[in-house]
């Protein structure tokens, strides 16, 4: 057999079994019965069953099916759900409790894509101005490239379009959470995300 052959087989092994790892694992999921409901249970069965589901499914694709899922979601205020003006949810907090505002949206969207394989570079949280409900706003955008037009993500319209149809809103500032402290020159930090990857390392349920 060939390298090359060997390469690829051992490529293919390795997306299996970083995809074997489920996205919620079982000891998480007891806490997160225990805490809320069976219910809740239940929903991140059905996550993982269409995680799978997409697993060799090609980008746009897996941004449809993630975009569909999670989107079924209530939405809330933090106010409502955490008593605080602004909190950013992990994503085992927003199932778990079946409710969140946009950007509880956003950062499951963005980690369930991430655990599908799609490159994190493509994705980019967006500030937005919704000119619909006149207030600021936050939606997960794609580039396939970077000079591509970006699809937007939200969990206002059911549907993914290009960002120039997206009439309704006006762009403020985007990031890329994986890019943020890459940079030689300076380092760059969002005290939103440094709290949320905080939580996300404590499993905060």
């Amino acid at each position: 057999m060939s390298g090359l052959k060997i390469f690829f087989i051992l490529a293919l092994l390795l997306v299996d079994c970083v995809l074997a790892e489920p996205y919620t694992r079982p000891r998480l999921l007891e806490r997160i019965t225990k805490k809320h409901s069976a219910f809740a249970k239940n929903r991140f069965v059905y996550l993982q069953k269409t995680l799978d589901s997409l697993k060799d499914a090609d980008d746009i694709d897996k941004l449809k099916g993630v975009n569909s899922f999670f989107n079924r979601v209530k939405y809330s205020s933090d106010i409502k759900v955490y008593n605080v003006s602004d909190y950013w949810a992990t994503p085992w907090e927003f199932l778990g409790r079946d409710r969140g505002d946009c950007e509880d949206y956003v950062i499951s969207k963005y980690f369930a894509l991430k655990y599908l394989g799609v490159d994190p570079k493509k994705l980019f949280f967006t500030y937005a101005r919704s000119k619909r409900f006149k207030a600021a706003h936050m939606v997960l955008t794609y580039f396939k490239t970077p000079r591509s037009e970006p699809l937007v993500l939200d969990n206002l319209n059911l549907r993914i379009f290009p960002a120039s149809k997206r009439k309704d809103l006006i762009p403020v500032y985007n990031f890329s959470p994986d890019s943020l402290y890459k940079t030689s020159k300076k380092k760059k930090s969002h005290k939103k995300w440094d709290q949320l990857k905080l939580n996300m390392k404590r499993e905060k349920i």
